[in-house]
């Protein structure tokens, strides 16, 4: 009997609960899902371990875009991970490159050596230059899980690198596969890589509650309604788990 993790990441209290109420076996706590994630708040972390008991990760990324990081956003990256470590956080995910695509050893080893909670690798590891050197460089390091989409834009297009990375870890490294999994393609992914992890987030639009809305002004992203809410829906958590343990036995 295999046993499949399934990961929601989520970014509200709110989509917490829904993500443990669909079954989620883990949460990977963000800000501002929207940009990819950054560092949560101190406060978003503590509400959500007052109304959840499954695991949190939090994520650990001062900032959208790459992850070449400068010595201020390193030292601040480092100072949120103790502070989440001291206040019970499960694991951090972080990821550092360098310039030239390869893992920033030196820098992913400050956090190896300052945290006592797990360290997992996101999609960092996608923008890497070389997976499988980079795979082995981060299992090398200690780190328990790398997050994938198998350097391409969604899991279901990167399958096929998904597959060789859980053949060729043998076990050694959790594989976590996301960006763009569903409960209609988890079977598919789940059958074609071997792997036994899937992160997805669950959520749906849902309408802002305000009525008043200022035509004038605006203080969303570019192309992104402020007005439109993602939240993870319990429901979608609810049918991956059922596929996952459809194929667990």
């Amino acid at each position: 009997m295999k046993h499949y993790t399934l990961e929601c990441c989520v970014d509200s209290v709110e989509s917490a609960i829904a993500a443990q109420q669909g079954g989620a076996t883990r949460l990977e706590l963000c800000g501002e899902l929207m940009t990819g994630g950054i560092t949560p708040t101190l406060g978003l972390f503590k509400a959500v371990k007052n109304h959840c008991t499954i695991p949190v990760r939090a994520i650990i990324r001062p900032r959208f875009g790459d992850f070449c990081y400068t010595k201020y956003e390193l030292d601040t990256m480092i100072d949120d991970a103790m502070i989440l470590d001291d206040y019970g956080v499960d694991g951090i995910v972080v990821g550092c490159l360098t310039p030239t695509g390869m893992m920033d050893c030196e820098k992913m080893e400050l956090f190896c050596r300052n945290v006592l909670c797990d360290i997992a690798l996101h999609r960092a590891f996608d923008m890497a230059k070389d997976p499988i050197t980079t795979m082995e460089t981060a299992i090398h390091l200690g780190i328990k899980t790398i997050l994938t989409s198998g350097q391409k834009s969604s899991a279901m297009n990167g399958k096929e690198l998904i597959q060789e990375l859980v053949a060729t870890a043998n076990g050694r490294i959790e594989l976590l596969v996301g960006g763009g999994v569903t409960s209609q393609n988890i079977q598919t992914l789940a059958t074609e890589t071997k792997a036994t992890a899937f992160h997805l987030s669950g959520k749906k639009r849902e309408e802002s509650p305000m009525i008043y809305r200022n035509p004038h002004v605006t203080m969303g992203l570019p192309n992104h309604s402020e007005y439109d809410i993602y939240r993870t829906q319990a429901k979608e958590i609810a049918m991956a788990k059922a596929v996952l343990e459809e194929l667990s036995q």
